[in-house]
């Protein structure tokens, strides 16, 4: 399959015409049962139409995905979510207000009209309204619902470029879709409004202080930081491995002086078997590490900066083929814990805590 490129420089909700009319063309495509990579406020996602199983089992067959694993169902207006959603309580109405457009996802009971196919076989559909331009322009004109995971293959860390979106998707796709970086890095936040208190199942830069800022009492899945159940995922990315790098991660937890210390012995004997190594490393600490490959998230006054950076970095040490990754650890308050989310699922939860006073 031939994919073609499109690039959008349109800035806000300004798109030339020929930008338009390229939009138009991808809509169409996505109309008649084809795939489309689009940009997104948080990460790029494959589209294909939510309410066609065909275009979800293209989905799931282009990134090799498990098919029990939902896909986000994205709208462009709040009109449609109706047509999806089969009861819409009135905290998913306060949220949408608070949060929408934007990087958060509902799941609700689904209708009718949309098929298992899309849901992963449950009788649940998560829905969002992304905020990026280009993504609300591409929704409307291929018919309004557009199912899209992160356009990678299954179990590689979520492109934040279009440039890993081709390194993935090409030849699989029909058309992808080219407008810059994204904003945020992460995935969106999910949160179960369909249990008592709603749950979040996925955290994102919607943080669950946030969701209570709004709905009072909302609750955490207790896998997010820890080793995943055997039980069906409930929504995107909780089941299976997420996120990773080619290369071997692992998250080393400590005092900042025994990290540094503890990643430049290990690395050091990895090199010496051969290993190409690479470490992430906060701004702060970042002279105290040799390694091959070193590269900086951020300052730790900056989460923000940190999550926009981290699946750029995953994806860089598979550019310079490293074998051997270790990285800091971070809160898990906040935008920490999205962070650390998806840290834990790249390095299929590959911790290695070091006692502060060892004996």
């Amino acid at each position: 399959m031939d994919t073609k490129i499109i690039r959008i420089e349109g800035q806000g909700e300004t798109f030339s015409m020929e930008e338009d009319r390229a939009l138009r063309e991808a809509g169409e495509v996505l109309r008649r049962g084809g795939l489309v990579a689009f940009p997104t406020e948080t990460v790029y996602g494959l589209g294909g139409n939510a309410l066609n199983p065909e275009s979800s089992r293209k989905i799931y067959a282009a990134k090799g995905r498990p098919s029990d694993n939902p896909l986000i169902v994205h709208i462009a207006r709040m009109e449609d979510l109706a047509r999806v959603a089969g009861q819409i309580p009135e905290a998913a109405m306060e949220l949408a207000r608070a949060f929408w457009p934007g990087p958060l996802t509902m799941i609700l009971p689904k209708t009718q009209e949309v098929p298992y196919e899309t849901t992963g076989g449950l009788d649940t559909v998560a829905v969002r309204m992304p905020s990026h331009p280009v993504a609300r322009r591409l929704i409307s004109y291929g018919g309004g619902y557009v199912a899209a995971p992160s356009a990678n293959l299954s179990g590689r860390p979520s492109p934040t470029s279009a440039r890993y979106v081709k390194e993935d998707m090409g030849g699989r796709i029909d058309v992808i879709i080219d407008g810059g970086d994204g904003e945020i890095g992460l995935e969106s936040t999910i949160v179960d409004l369909t249990v008592s208190p709603p749950q979040v199942l996925r955290p994102g830069y919607v943080t669950r202080e946030m969701l209570a800022g709004v709905l009072g009492q909302v609750s955490m899945d207790q896998t997010i930081l820890r080793a995943d159940s055997g039980q069906a995922p409930r929504a995107p990315g909780m089941k299976y491995r997420h996120y990773a790098p080619k290369g071997e991660l692992t998250i080393v937890s400590g005092q900042a002086g025994r990290v540094t210390a503890y990643i430049n012995a290990i690395a050091a004997e990895d090199e010496a078997r051969g290993h190409r190594v690479g470490v992430i490393a906060t701004e702060e600490l970042l002279p105290e590490y040799r390694a091959d490959v070193v590269c900086s998230l951020g300052s730790r006054r900056d989460e923000e900066e940190i999550a926009r950076r981290l699946y750029g970095i995953l994806r860089r040490f598979d550019d310079e083929k490293v074998t051997r990754i270790y990285s800091e650890c971070f809160d898990d308050t906040g935008l920490g814990q999205a962070i650390m989310n998806r840290l834990l699922k790249a390095a299929g939860h590959r911790l290695v805590v070091l006692e502060d006073n060892p004996k």
